[in-house]
């Protein structure tokens, strides 16, 4: 699939086209580095208990950092460009789980306004530029336009990607079959005349859920509670060191060869064809059944009866323990950093912080998932105990629940609770 159309220069400094040739090599490593984005982003802010919010902010500065050295160059180079789309990657996700985990968003709301989003971004790249081919990013404004673009499809992508887990309750394995199918779909439309552009967005957001899905496949346990995602149990560090060392292979073969600077690859390819608009409208036309069809297939999937996630109720039975016996075999700085986020989040409710101590809460939930391989071997008695103190609190926050937030008293009632069984 490739983009290739007549395009006017605007302004800024002429340089070599920055972004590869569309060629089977480019997705390939796109889907390499969305899985990373999905998996290494779980590592990261799950296993080593950074927080979701700590983890995006990391990120954010090591994009700029990044798109700093890429914009800087006056050619494609892989190395620099492939490291970007990994860090945006990982970027775009988070800001999606954000708004999702932190704030509440629901996820058909975040899909929406990413949408509208990237219309706009698009609109506004299309109106100063006169085109969106990525065959014509020569200039630093088109090049900022690309990369913005960019960001916002990763986010778009993981808020559809998972509103539609959340609608049909399909598995990661089963999930990878949609975005894939639709990508097959896609490309034949273009094959048929579609118009390349168009085609080329539309296959690129979707191989961020197509990507996400592998990941979670890859990565999730073999067995799980009902509702939970199942997989190949390989975990988020061996997934995210494979994919990363696959790029990191590619990226290399690709610099020694060269074969998708467009330069090159124009070179030893004849020029495409001017695009057909009978075909193009025709195609497009396929483009509104297709969609239909989708809408269609979830409507349909959403009306089926599905496992969602396992009762909230069925979690609060555990074991009573006297204060500070659950958390005895825990090693004390572990239980230490739990009271911590506890009492941080304690302080803020009874001041009526309510953002400070939702945002506490939520680190809290974060370290103690992140945790749950180390502690629940040690005692899995005492961990079910401040598990389950641990879902009543979260419930109060509604995190991890559909509920809304309680209030503020009842948030310090569980709390206290919590803070007492820990000691």
């Amino acid at each position: 699939m490739t983009t290739t159309t007549e395009a006017r220069s605007r302004s800024g400094r002429l340089m070599l086209n920055k972004v590869p040739e569309v060629t089977i090599w480019f997705w390939v490593i796109k889907i390499l580095c969305t899985t990373v984005g999905e998996s290494f982003a779980d590592w990261i802010n799950m296993k080593l208990g950074v927080g979701l919010v700590n983890t995006a902010w990391i990120f954010t500065a090591v994009f700029v950092v990044v798109l700093a050295v890429q914009l800087r160059l006056k050619r494609y180079v892989p190395f620099p460009y492939w490291l970007t789309v990994v860090v945006v990657s990982v970027t775009g996700t988070l800001y999606t789980d954000i708004l999702t985990d932190q704030l509440n968003v629901p996820l058909w709301i975040s899909s929406a306004v990413f949408s509208v989003l990237l219309a706009v971004v698009f609109g506004v790249w299309w109106l100063r530029e006169r085109t969106l081919s990525i065959h014509s990013v020569t200039t630093l404004p088109r090049e900022s336009f690309y990369w913005l673009a960019v960001l916002v499809t990763f986010a778009l992508g993981t808020a559809t990607g998972d509103w539609t887990l959340e609608l049909t309750g399909w598995s990661p394995g089963a999930s990878v079959l949609l975005p894939l199918g639709l990508i097959a779909a896609v490309t034949a439309l273009w094959k048929s005349g579609a118009n390349p552009v168009l085609s080329f967005w539309l296959a690129y957001i979707l191989t961020r859920p197509l990507g996400a899905n592998i990941g979670d496949w890859l990565a999730s346990p073999k067995a799980a509670q009902p509702g939970e995602p199942t997989g190949l149990d390989l975990g988020t560090f061996t997934t995210s060191l494979v994919f990363l060392g696959l790029i990191l292979a590619t990226v290399v073969y690709l610099t020694v060869t060269r074969s998708d600077v467009t330069e090159t690859y124009e070179a030893a390819h004849a020029a495409h064809a001017t695009g057909d608009p009978r075909k193009e409208r025709v195609a497009l036309a396929g483009f509104g059944v297709l969609a239909v069809a989708t809408t269609g297939l979830l409507v349909w999937a959403h009306s089926q009866p599905h496992v969602g996630p396992a009762p909230e109720e069925d979690n609060t039975s555990a074991v009573q323990m006297a204060p500070g016996v659950a958390v005895k075999k825990f090693p004390p700085a572990k239980v230490a950093a739990l009271k911590n986020l506890a009492s941080t989040s304690l302080k803020d409710a009874r001041s009526g912080n309510a953002k400070g101590a939702h945002a506490a809460a939520q680190s809290l939930r974060d370290l103690w998932d992140a945790d749950q391989a180390s502690l629940q071997p040690l005692d899995n008695t005492g961990w079910t105990s401040i598990d389950a103190q641990m879902d009543k609190m979260l419930k109060t926050f509604g995190i991890d629940h559909s509920n809304p937030p309680e209030s503020p008293a009842q948030q310090e009632k569980e709390l206290n609770a919590l803070l007492t069984d820990m000691g």
